[in-house]
């Protein structure tokens, strides 16, 4: 997993996390990059909103990273839900953002463990071991 964290440690560029609820409906978001824990599990931070409730019935995601820059590269995360957090002193301390306003609405830092790491395009399976 030290690939991965240094990778997205130093490469900019657009997150898009996609869930889907119980029936299968779709959503995708905007999201940054991830954080990544002590036990080898990625975490993001989250807002109560569609993404957050289907994880609620359905664990399984995908996170897309499109690095900034010419062409098409970046990496694929196929990721399963192992807990969330509502801890909000841990929230403020992981946030790259100044969401430190009240009135944001509740927030939740969702772990994840990965499952799967590919390449934004093709098939390769990039999985660390």
């Amino acid at each position: 997993m030290k690939g991965l964290r240094d990778y997205f440690e130093n490469k900019r560029g657009t997150g898009v996390m996609s869930t889907a609820d119980k029936d299968g409906k779709v959503n995708a978001s905007i999201y940054s990059r991830p954080h990544f824990m002590e036990d080898g599990s990625v975490a993001f931070i989250m807002s109560d909103r569609l993404t957050h409730h289907n994880l609620l019935s359905n664990p399984h995601a995908a996170y897309l990273f499109m690095e900034e820059g010419l062409g098409y590269k970046g990496k694929r995360l196929y990721l399963t839900k192992i807990r969330e957090e509502k801890n909000k002193d841990l929230i403020q301390s992981l946030s790259r953002r100044g969401y430190r306003n009240e009135k944001t609405g509740a927030r939740f830092l969702v772990v994840f463990q990965v499952d799967k790491v590919m390449p934004l395009i093709g098939a390769g399976d990039e999985t660390e071991g």
